[in-house]
């Protein structure tokens, strides 16, 4: 699957976006030399005609990545909310992609809703409306449940979008192959893992099994969490290809003219988004991983509402630890024991200079501090820390790809609320919380109390344990004694003294 049939893929990726214009629009708004975009033009010109055509009626950059399918669709939502990349007038653009696609009839959602449950729509919702939402994966109906009454959210998967998905990745499998074959450079990013991490987490959000799990959890998780709210899944509504919810009312996050319609301080909601998404990370391990404005509504209260937990992320504990300390060490300006974390985590090659790490960490956090958040340019700062992580030789860490992408989503949406918000201050409080409870001796007692724990459930096993290892120790004692020469009268001394001490060891523990 992973052929190179898919240069076919890529050729009609690139001449799609020259077809729709898409291409120039983009050059134009990161700002490309004119060198460049008369380079694209010039290359990409004798392909245009076998790109995809698009509906015309939308803008180029939003017409291609329609076109072209799912996998860049999920591209387009993310490079929604980076105004500051792709400029304002793109960022508008592109949230179409957030919840506003073209939808799939209702007749067929009533079917496929009907295929995966084995029970008629008319027996369990009063009403199923045609599609209030659709997005690049699935669309949404919005239901009232016979008896009760309760206004719900029927999710339901587009037909074949498994089959496409694995179209639109299989190419992107081949082009990181191809990547690292011509440019060997790029294997410390590790694309073909990069991929294969984007690759797992799709496929976990194409079964709403996974879905329905991850929204009672974290509905769980932040049940204390003020301003924020996640609706309760209905697991008897609830299958593989479709999954059902409470009904959540509210303004798109996205449309600040409504915010400020209802009266709600967009300053406060966009550091709202920022800490609440921190204290999850940190506190919980477990995030939202897909934090954009079509994910997201504000109540008539205020309350920020979450939903669409296809895409969620998890962090062990530990590393939960490094990367508080990392943030707790950029926030306190400390770029040794910043640089210090990063070898000890070993996210740093050893034999590279810590000083010098530590002094091209400060180049990158110093510019932060104080600053508008206006005057940062966001593209500048990441071009330049991919130049550090590649002097140094850090390696792109798989496992926290999607906590990394999530915390560019989340500042983005941030920024779109706010456009002045400084992260650092913002973070500043959250992080110190984190670092009271997980650092320090009042931490290590808990840690140790947890080891205690472990141990003690393993108690009735000890004896047996202690007994087997020493019947294995027993063993080598005796072969050493044989290729020493001693005579056989030694061995079986040597033998009986181990024994002896297996038995004592058992009988003291029990």
């Amino acid at each position: 699957m992973r052929g190179p049939h898919n240069i076919w893929r890529l050729i009609r990726t690139g001449a799609t976006f020259e077809r729709t214009g898409a291409m120039q629009e983009v050059l134009e708004a990161m700002k490309a030399p004119p060198r460049l975009r008369l380079a694209a033009r010039v290359l990409g010109w004798p392909f245009k005609i076998l790109g995809l055509r698009g509906d015309p009626a939308l803008p180029p950059l939003v017409r291609a990545l329609t076109a072209l399918g799912p996998a860049y669709i999920k591209f387009g939502q993310t490079l929604a909310t980076r105004p500051d990349i792709v400029g304002t007038e793109l960022a508008d653009q592109l949230r179409y992609l957030q919840d506003q696609l073209p939808p799939f009839p209702q007749a067929q959602a009533r079917a496929q809703f009907e295929a995966e449950m084995e029970i008629p729509v008319d027996s369990v919702f009063s009403s199923f409306s045609e599609p209030v939402a659709a997005a690049s994966i699935a669309q949404v109906h919005r239901a009232r449940v016979t008896g009760t009454g309760e206004d719900v959210a029927v999710k339901v998967l587009r037909p074949g979008i498994e089959r496409a998905f694995r179209k639109d990745i299989d190419a992107f499998y081949f082009a990181a192959g191809m990547i690292e074959w011509l440019l060997p450079s790029t294997r410390r990013l590790r694309p073909g893992d990069v991929i294969a991490h984007f690759d797992s987490v799709v496929q976990g959000e194409l079964d709403l099994r996974m879905e329905t799990a991850a929204a009672a959890e974290f509905a769980a998780n932040t049940e204390g969490d003020a301003g924020f709210r996640v609706p309760r899944p209905l697991w008897h509504l609830s299958g593989r290809s479709v999954m059902t919810l409470g009904w959540a009312e509210g303004v798109p996050l996205g449309d600040n003219a409504a915010i400020d319609a209802l009266g709600v301080d967009r300053a406060e909601l966009a550091a709202r988004v920022l800490r609440l998404f921190l204290q999850h990370a940190m506190r919980d391990g477990f995030f939202h991983g897909d934090m954009h404005q079509g994910n997201l509504k504000v109540a008539a209260n205020g309350d920020l509402i979450a939903y669409d937990f296809g895409i969620m992320g998890q962090i062990d504990e530990y590393s939960r630890r490094v990367y508080a300390e990392i943030l707790f060490g950029f926030i306190r300006k400390d770029y040794r024991r910043v640089a210090e974390v990063h070898f000890e985590a070993g996210y740093v090659p050893a034999d590279r200079d810590i000083d010098e790490f530590a002094r091209a960490l400060r180049s990158v956090g110093e510019p932060i501090f104080g600053m508008d958040a206006t005057r940062i340019s966001m593209a500048r700062l990441l071009s330049y820390l991919f130049e550090v992580t590649e002097r140094f030789g850090m390696e792109t860490r798989t496992e926290l790809i999607l906590l990394q992408r999530t915390m560019v989503v989340v500042e983005g949406v941030a920024r779109s609320l706010n456009p002045s918000i400084n992260i650092w201050e913002v973070a500043q409080p959250v992080v110190e919380d984190y670092i009271r409870q997980n650092l320090g001796p009042k931490a290590m007692a808990r840690d140790l109390a947890r080891t205690a724990r472990v141990i003690s459930r393993f108690g009735p096993q000890l004896p047996a344990m202690m007994e087997a290892a020493l019947i294995r120790l027993r063993m080598p004692v005796i072969e050493k004694g044989r290729r020493a020469g001693l005579h056989p009268v030694w061995w079986v001394l040597l033998g009986a003294a181990v024994s002896a001490l297996g038995l004592w060891a058992g009988q003291s523990i029990g």
